[in-house]
């Protein structure tokens, strides 16, 4: 997913304000394209964390083997799905406006159609399901042959749209297409940019953390956690938030709000962030997470608003707080970073292949899942990347990865 910089710009916020980020330009905003192979990396370990702990859903899990693995993968996969992927929307979306300005709807969404769609349909289409029917002939020991399995229900079943991890591709290209139609309607031309303005303040920065958990805790009571819409996997109880980053992105461009950003809000909403990482543990003690899920999950149950609620100001909090934390600290790139960054979508896009062939050739071997899980991410990792140099070098990867 391309990102681009800004250019220099004089904004005047109170508190101080790191002088190497200027966002609109033609540039590379380093700090950016470094918290996207944070996130990438994160989500290859969230998977592997639901393959040795057993928390979440993958096509293939070793299981818990105690509760302490369980507790500890629970925690990582309950607090990384509260904001990783918003926050990939996000800056995912801080750079849309200013690509259909230079590009047209023409071009915009052509690119769009070939970064995203492309992906999309090789992945779910082509690669997926032969690798999960040797899965399920391999392990589950099933007893078709791939002529027979391809009109199969098993085929159906995971031959879906935006199966497994592209999901997120599916639901950044569905955004993308209703930005473009809604500036078709909006009438012609490039709008002018609007005055630099100062970043949302805290008090509104926690109205909206309050709002949103209010209406992912309405949409649970109509959809619960785990439910997904299947034809596109889409999962609809975590949309709220996904929308709302988006369009936050979307306004974030127009007001310059990555330059305007001051450290101390951004600390401030890093605090909050690492607060609501660490509260998890009372509020999954509370509401007895131990014997039952099922009232966080949603339903009008205290659990569920509760947790709505900490999700959401743990979101905002880890967005402006790791966007803070990187823009002060990590806002140039090194050799190995630049390889990174380089690397990060095409890493993202065979994470899954890649962490499950790990997961599989180290089945039998006898160690703790918390190990297994550290050994596995240490392999896996450089796999993944290593890979991604790979397949970017042939000819015309490299125009749509």
């Amino acid at each position: 997913m391309p990102m681009h910089s800004p250019s220099i710009t004089t904004v005047r916020t109170p508190g101080r304000i790191h002088a190497d980020v200027q966002p609109k330009a033609a540039g590379r905003l380093f700090f950016i394209d470094n918290i996207r192979v944070l996130l990438t990396i994160q989500v290859l370990l969230f998977h592997l964390v639901i393959i040795y702990a057993g928390t979440g859903s993958w096509f293939y899990e070793e299981g818990r083997e105690d509760f302490l693995t369980g507790a500890l993968g629970a925690w990582f996969v309950t607090v990384s799905q509260a904001y990783f992927m918003g926050l990939f929307l996000l800056i995912s979306a801080y750079f849309v406006p200013g690509a259909y300005d230079r590009k047209g709807p023409h071009h915009f969404l052509k690119d769009r159609l070939i970064r995203l769609g492309i992906p999309l349909v090789v992945y779910c289409w082509i690669l997926r399901p032969p690798m999960v029917y040797l899965y399920l002939r391999s392990i589950q020991g099933l007893r078709l042959s791939w002529w027979r399995y391809f009109p199969s229900e098993y085929f159906k079943s995971n031959a879906v749209l935006g199966a497994g991890p592209l999901w997120f591709v599916e639901t950044l290209l569905i955004f993308t297409i209703l930005y473009v139609l809604w500036r078709l309607l909006s009438g012609p031309g490039t709008p002018s940019p609007a005055v630099e303005t100062r970043f949302p303040s805290n008090v509104s920065v926690a109205l909206c953390a309050l709002l949103l958990g209010l209406a992912g805790f309405l949409v649970r009571l109509w959809r619960p956690i785990e439910w997904s819409y299947v034809p596109l996997n889409l999962q609809l109880p975590f949309f709220a938030q996904y929308l709302f980053l988006f369009m936050l992105g979307l306004i974030g461009y127009r007001r310059n709000w990555l330059a305007s950003l001051s450290d101390a809000a951004g600390r401030l909403w890093l605090g909050i962030g690492l607060l609501m990482i660490l509260f998890f543990w009372p509020l999954a003690l509370a509401g007895d997470m131990a014997t039952s899920l099922d009232p966080f999950l949603g339903g009008c149950h205290w659990q569920a608003l509760a947790y709505a609620l900490w999700e959401s100001f743990l979101c905002l909090g880890m967005c402006i707080g790791l966007i803070y934390a990187f823009r002060r600290y990590s806002h140039g790139q090194g050799k190995l970073a630049r390889l990174l960054s380089r690397n990060a979508y095409a890493a993202y896009l065979v994470h899954g292949p890649v962490i499950t062939v790990v997961a599989l050739a180290g089945r039998d071997v006898m160690f703790h899942p918390l190990a297994k899980f550290g050994l596995a991410s240490l392999v896996a990792a450089p796999l993944c990347f290593g890979l991604s140099c790979l397949i970017r070098k042939l000819p015309y990867a490299d125009r749509i990865l």
